[in-house]
């Protein structure tokens, strides 16, 4: 039996499968499509905004995601003759090297000059190929062409039923399935929303006449996008659901699509192949029922318009992996699993509503014309930017709202800090790499022989680090995933957040006090080693 069966090996399986190695468990990875037919989801191009990318950072996987991301840049500016649609790239270019991109709200961009955003954006196969050779060399299995039918929970494991009818047990399921989740539905997820109100199609085709279209986000009939990817063609109509998600789409399918959308006599020679999709919106209740989990599309499901649902999914894997770690160990009570749904879920529900609003502002019409241009004069507003800007890239995200400091429940602040062991100075996220928490003293101290004994209980789970900050005062307790959990000598109370859903710490509550530090070490890593 092993430790946690993953089904889907599509980047949010393939993170959650690396964390899962780095917290100590053993994951098996179960794919249902082999390589030729994972072709159809890597259409188009993936972004991964700020927040994804600084998660990323924290496991080295953020430089190949970047190399891999320039390496295409520059295939796709040698492929492309000098045009309007080569201007394209090159303006991509400029932007991504001057770190203005900050994403985009319904096709209006969110650039910010000097800003240093940290943003890519590559293929998912490309993606998927840099976290499937990660978790390769971490030792994790995985199974391509293994399609799960059924999934069944007992006392002590979940059962994973195949297409061929061998079973797999686990003492853990993740479901990182997808949008028509299997895993989902045979263990009964509540998955409420609301019904598509557009058709997406993607394809790659050749057209009789490939100077005849451009780009546009207000074309007639609704929305045309030549990808910088030559061949790769998209249109978003606003006429409902498409009628066949499953059914090869033509040639013929395509050519109508874009008639109906420019208004011109579009003809399409050839077609590769090509997916459809919508703006079916749907939330999982809850993303955990007993020793099943959710994550990704599986757990939630939108429109791709903003595109935030890889990223929403990618944050998922980061924030249950460590958490299922210690709980798959033994080494945490079950109930920290019940702060992944607690937090996740409302970031869900946010990026659910806030791309409903973008499907709205994409339809066609005057009005939507005017508010459109409404919209964008208010976009120049200094603080509406930084509001749209924090909402897509995900650095608005906060996990403690309400908290008296104003650093628990978020990303941890940039900074430097020197870790026992190691020569000169890192910034605090590159010394969470090897999965455990870390206890950072702001005060600049020399000596660490103090912090060695306050998480002696939790060494296994939770390294130490000093700041190399001047001025700096108290202490910061950081999870794995780069949140702060808990923090001494700012806050007016006890300064620290449980995990959602958990009684708080008890102990000392004056700022500082140690026994609220081993509180919050207990509430976040689980019981000290005795």
């Amino acid at each position: 039996m092993t430790d946690v069966i993953i089904v889907g090996g599509g980047p949010v399986g393939l993170l959650l499968a690396c964390e899962l190695k780095l917290g100590g468990v053993d994951p098996l990875v179960l794919e249902a499509a082999t390589g030729d037919q994972r072709r159809t989801r890597s259409l188009g191009l993936r972004s991964l905004n700020a927040r994804t990318v600084q998660s990323l950072a924290l496991r080295g996987l953020a430089e190949p995601v970047a190399e891999a991301q320039w390496a295409m840049l520059d295939e796709l500016r040698g492929r492309r003759s000098p045009s309007a649609e080569g201007d394209v790239v090159a303006l991509m270019v400029e932007v991504l090297e001057k770190g203005m991109v900050r994403g985009h709200f319904s096709g209006l961009p969110l650039l910010e000059a000097g800003g240093g955003a940290e943003y890519l954006m590559l293929g998912q196969d490309s993606l998927e190929a840099i976290l499937a050779e990660r978790a390769t060399a971490m030792g994790v299995r995985i199974l391509p062409g293994s399609e799960v039918t059924d999934v069944v929970q007992e006392e002590s494991c979940v059962v994973a039923t195949l297409a061929d009818g061998r079973t797999v047990r686990g003492s853990y399921l993740a479901g990182c399935d997808g949008g028509r989740s299997v895993v989902r539905k045979r263990t009964g997820f509540a998955f409420e929303g609301t019904p598509p109100t557009m058709t997406g199609r993607t394809a790659v085709a050749e057209l009789a006449d490939p100077g005849a279209l451009s780009s546009s986000l207000r074309s007639p009939g609704g929305l045309v996008n030549l990808s910088l990817v030559p061949g790769e063609i998209a249109t978003i109509e606003f006429g409902g659901g498409p009628d066949e998600r499953d059914a090869p789409m033509t040639a013929a399918e395509l050519e109508a699509s874009l008639r109906r959308v420019t208004g011109l006599d579009v003809v399409v020679n050839r077609l590769e192949t090509g997916i459809r999709y919508s703006d079916n919106t749907r939330h999982a209740e809850t993303y955990v029922k007993g020793r099943v989990l959710l994550a990704g599309d599986a757990a939630h499901v939108h429109s791709p318009i903003g595109g935030q649902g890889l990223n929403l999914g990618l944050q998922d894997a980061i924030s249950l992996g460590w958490r299922l770690a210690l709980v798959a160990r033994g080494l945490a009570p079950r109930a920290l699993l019940d702060g992944y749904t607690a937090e996740r879920h409302p970031v869900a529900a946010r990026v659910l509503r806030n791309t409903k609003a973008q499907v709205a502002l994409m339809r066609p019409g005057p009005q939507v014309d005017a508010l459109r241009e409404v919209l964008s004069e208010v976009l120049e507003l200094p603080d509406a930017k930084r509001y749209f800007s924090e909402m897509v890239d995900g650095t608005g995200i906060g996990y403690a709202p309400g908290s008296p400091d104003p650093h628990v429940g978020r990303f941890a602040p940039p900074m430097e800090v020197r870790v026992p062991g190691a020569e000169g100075t890192r910034a605090l996220t590159a010394s969470l790499g090897d999965g455990r928490g870390l206890l950072v003293d702001l005060s600049g101290g020399e000596g660490t022989d103090g912090l060695e004994a306050a998480v002696a209980g939790h060494r296994d789970r939770v390294g130490t680090a000093r700041a190399a900050v001047p001025g700096g005062t108290g202490l910061l307790l950081v999870r794995p995933d780069g949140y702060v959990a808990w923090t001494s000598g700012h806050a007016t109370s006890s300064g620290h957040a449980a995990p959602s859903g958990h009684a708080a710490p008890g102990g000392d509550d004056r700022p500082g006090g140690r026994d609220g530090l081993g509180g919050a070490l207990t509430a976040w890593f689980g019981p000290p080693l005795r």
